[in-house]
This record gives C-alpha cells, sequence and structure tokens, in this order.
C-alpha cells in the first residue's frame, strides 16, 4: 500500500501462495505462480521429510527438483517481459533464494536487485548449516539491502554483503494511530488486568519459558485478579497450561485467531505483554504492545532494545530463563508508576517512528533513491 498511489508501475509475485490482499485489487500487477508450484514442492518436501529412506524418496527428490526449476523459469521468464527497474525480493528464504536463482540464470541481464531481511532471515537462519550458504549468496550478490534491525547490518555485511544499506524500516509498514486510539481502554494502564502471553511454542517461540514465569507468578497474578491471555497456542503449549492451571489455580484463556481487531482489543485491554523468542526481527506483536499501552517483556533477540529502554518503557529478557522473566514480570505487577510512565514514553516513540504517514514517506524516499542511483544517462 506505501507506495500504490505514486503513479509507479508494481509488479507482484508472490514467492509463495498467498492470495492478493484486497487493498491492493486493482492498484498493483499480479502475477499468480502458474501450477501451484509452492506448493507441490512444499507438500512433497513435507512428505519427503515424513520418508526420508523410503524407497520413493529419490523419485520425490526429482520431482521437488523439477517444480524448482520450473518456478525459476517462471521467474525468470516475467523479468525478461516487464524489464523492471529494479527487483525487490521481501524476504530471504523463500523470495531471495528464489530471485537469486532467477539472477544466476538471466546473468548480465538482471535488473538492480535490492533485498529486504524480514524476521530471522539472516539472525538465525544465516547461523544455520542448511541455510548460511544460500545466504550468503543472495547477500553477495545483490546490490541493495534493508531490514528492520540495526542489528542486522552487521550481521548481513559478516556474511558477505558489500553493497549499499538503505533505511531501516519496520516491515509492517507502519499504523494508523489515530484509528488505533479505539482499541485503548480508556483510563490508565496500570488499572488494567489482563496480561498477555504469546503463545508460539515452536522452532523460535519460546512460550513455555513465560509460561513458567507465570507460574512462578501465581501468587501476585491471582492476587490482582488478573486474566491470562495465550493467544496463538498450539496443543502442546495448551496441555502445558492445563497443568500450570491445575497446579495454581490460574486461569487461561486462548483467544481464537479471527479478525486483526480482536487483537487489538486484546492489546488495548492489557496492562502487559510477554513475547519471549530465540530469533525475530522486530516481533509485530511488541510493537502493538507499545502503541496500544501494554507494558512490553520482549526478548532481547527481537532488537527490542532499539525501540524500548530496559527497565523504564519495558523490560529485554533472555528468551531461556524463566526467573529472569518472572522477576520482570513481578516488577511489571507491583510498579503501576513504571507502566503508566512506560505507556506514555512508548507512544510518543510510536508517534515519532511508526506513523503510517513517516514509514510510507521512508519507503517511498527508499525506493527514490535506488531507482535514481542506477538509472543510466540517456
Amino acid at each position: 500500500m506505501q507506495v500504490t498511489d505514486q503513479g509507479w508501475d508494481v509488479h507482484l509475485y508472490p514467492s509463495d501462495q498467498w492470495p492478493l490482499h484486497e487493498k491492493l485489487q486493482g492498484k498493483v500487477n499480479f502475477h499468480k505462480p502458474t501450477l501451484r508450484l509452492s506448493f507441490l514442492r512444499r507438500a512433497l518436501m513435507r512428505l519427503l521429510m515424513h520418508w526420508p529412506t523410503h524407497r520413493g524418496s529419490g523419485h520425490l527428490r526429482r520431482m521437488i527438483h523439477r517444480l524448482e526449476k520450473r518456478e525459476i523459469t517462471d521467474l525468470g521468464d516475467l523479468i525478461q517481459h516487464i524489464q523492471p527497474d529494479m527487483v525487490h525480493s521481501l524476504e530471504i528464504q523463500h523470495a531471495g533464494y528464489l530471485t537469486h536463482a532467477a539472477k544466476r540464470k538471466l546473468g548480465a541481464k538482471f535488473p538492480t536487485w535490492l533485498v529486504t531481511n524480514w524476521g530471522s532471515d539472516v539472525y538465525l537462519f544465516g547461523q544455520l548449516e542448511e541455510h548460511r550458504e544460500q545466504v550468503k549468496a543472495v547477500l553477495r550478490d545483490c546490490d541493495y539491502y534493508a531490514c528492520e534491525c540495526e542489528r542486522d547490518i552487521a550481521i548481513a555485511q559478516g556474511l558477505g554483503f558489500s553493497g549499499k544499506v538503505l533505511t531501516v524500516l519496520p516491515a509492517g509498514g507502519g499504523f494508523d494511530l489515530d484509528d488505533l486510539l479505539q482499541y485503548r481502554t480508556p483510563g490508565k494502564v496500570s488499572e488494567r488486568k489482563v496480561i498477555i502471553l504469546k503463545g508460539y511454542q515452536h522452532w523460535a517461540g519460546r512460550a513455555m519459558v513465560g509460561l513458567r514465569a507465570i507460574e512462578m507468578c501465581a501468587e501476585e497474578i491471582k492476587a490482582g485478579g488478573y486474566r491470562v491471555l495465550v493467544p496463538l497456542a498450539n496443543p502442546d503449549m495448551r496441555i502445558a497450561a492445563e497443568v500450570v492451571a491445575n497446579a495454581t489455580g490460574l486461569q487461561f484463556e486462548y483467544p481464537i485467531h479471527g479478525p486483526y481487531e480482536g487483537a487489538l482489543e486484546r492489546f488495548g485491554s492489557a496492562r502487559i505483554h510477554i513475547g519471549l523468542s530465540i530469533s525475530d526481527g522486530i516481533s509485530q506483536s511488541f510493537l502493538e504492545s507499545m502503541v496500544l499501552g501494554a507494558f512490553p517483556i520482549q526478548s532481547g533477540t527481537a532488537c527490542a532494545d532499539e525501540w524500548i529502554t530496559d527497565g523504564e518503557t519495558g523490560f529485554v529478557v533472555p528468551p531461556n530463563d524463566p526467573h529472569i522473566v518472572a522477576d520482570a514480570l513481578r516488577k511489571a505487577l507491583a510498579d503501576d508508576a513504571l507502566v503508566d510512565e512506560a505507556a506514555a514514553k512508548n507512544w510518543q516513540t510510536c508517534q515519532e517512528r511508526l506513523a503510517y504517514p513517516i514509514v510510507k514517506a521512508q519507503a517511498v524516499a527508499l525506493y527514490e533513491r535506488v531507482y535514481s542511483e542506477t538509472q543510466q544517462p540517456a
């Protein structure tokens, strides 16, 4: 949405099988991949993971390889047909890898290439044996690099990026702050009676650590009459929370995944938001907690220190230490002045750095810079 009103000819080619958002309908040229290639490839890869030594595994690998070649060919053909001024890969593990393969295929004919780092692209995947060389190849061969964490610039350069670094911007694109005010519960944040624990427990999420911290603070939580919400909890997380509930008398609620407005209302009614992971870019839920007043307790692996002052406008904690998380939670429960003052200061930060018009202007300037620097004289 940030650049669709600039009069530019924007083409969107999804590297994954996501439908075009309704707000982009008619505003971009949408090129849907043929044969649902990425969907088929991922399905075959999941099958291969379950039967890695099955006698048909060789056949599955050959099918996956053929689909990958078809994806590369389709993207390369599209780029040759459009002849764009620049190609922008939003994210590395899917879009970046695919674009890099197309660049190798087209060689010198390939346009200026801008790569935007999302989430854990370099912070985590750049360290993993399975991905490191591919990440390095993308960073080595792209011309421009953008990210949402200052932290990631040095990491990208350490992995071989030698091009030009662009503005550090939140990947989410900013917020309509005036509109979001309607979701903030009237009154002081310290009067709110909700604690939110982001329920992700998977390869990166560490909700179980947060759950253990909540268990350690059970008496304070019950004494204060707080509700504990665990959105995005998977079945394993729910089982663990039920065990804690039985042991402590705490009550957990699991909001269903529904309209975005429901999530905003939860943040707007929460005193505290806990988000833990071993790796992330700027966590969107962390930013939502700042906008809507909830006091953030966020793992330091999500560059939270670039947005809040530890101990003043939130707590930056390790993702795997429930004792430190519990200490932070106790302080946020006990100190009304801390959470009220943090909400006011975080709102000021949001006005300065997250307001949609500000982020949009920075995004437009980013593209204009790339265009002006790469145009050949007539």
